[in-house]
């Protein structure tokens, strides 16, 4: 069974304070409550592969936010592509302190309790196959509206769910994903974003209509998509 996870971690929840990387004593102090709490140790890689089994989902996230936490690149590397580590050495806020556990045998994630950042991951997610993390998502500090509103638009696109909730809500996620983008359907055409008394709106426009995005946060804090709008022509 899996320990708790990095109780006690936190922060002022300003702006200034999210912006920072995770400290030496953050990572000590993280990594000694992963290893007192655990019932028993984990099995290593080669253990694993020696007999015929495969680590646990969690236990290789695990290895990975440890090796980010202590800034440890090639421990990293070793349970982790070179796209993940990549990723996850370019998070631009305060550690996550709470493992979330793993969905479908193979999504972990790692979230935030006592700050908040924009989007519905609320921290990072890592996908697991085998014994490596093979690709890090993870919240975004996304400086303009239109840089967050045409993030939204390509995780659509794409039909990727995970990277929409990097620069998006839950909410807003939900409502763009309830249809299929169609590659050979309408053509989406960028409008731009105004501001306005609640914030900003982004549009895409297309034949007959036009998809507005309700945008919030600050350049500071980072902007995220709070809702999804349809109008007709």
């Amino acid at each position: 069974m899996s320990a708790p996870w990095l109780r006690g971690v936190a922060g002022p929840a300003v702006a200034a304070a999210l912006l920072l990387p995770a400290a030496p004593a953050l990572a000590h102090s993280a990594h000694s409550a992963a290893h007192s709490t655990a019932q028993a140790p984990a099995p290593s890689a080669a253990q694993a592969a020696s007999t015929g089994l495969r680590p646990a989902p969690a236990s290789v996230a695990k290895k990975l936010f440890g090796a980010w936490l202590r800034r440890d690149r090639h421990a990293a590397s070793r349970v982790a592509t070179a796209g993940a580590v990549s990723t996850i050495f370019a998070y631009p806020f305060r550690a996550p302190d709470r493992f979330a556990g793993c969905t479908g045998g193979r999504d972990c994630r790692f979230v935030h309790t006592s700050v908040n950042v924009p989007g519905g991951l609320d921290g990072i997610l890592m996908v697991v196959s085998g014994s490596k993390v093979v690709k890090v998502y993870e919240s975004r500090h996304l400086v303009k509206p239109s840089a967050a509103a045409t993030h939204l638009f390509k995780a659509w696109r794409a039909g990727d769910r995970y990277r929409g909730l990097e620069a998006a809500t839950n909410r807003a996620v939900t409502t763009l994903f309830r249809n299929r983008f169609d590659p050979k359907g309408v053509a989406y055409i960028f409008q731009g974003c105004n501001r306005d008394s609640k914030g900003y709106s982004c549009a895409y426009s297309y034949e007959g209509g036009a998809m507005f995005m309700r945008l919030g946060g600050s350049k500071a804090r980072g902007y995220e998509v709070t809702s999804i709008g349809y109008i007709a022509d």
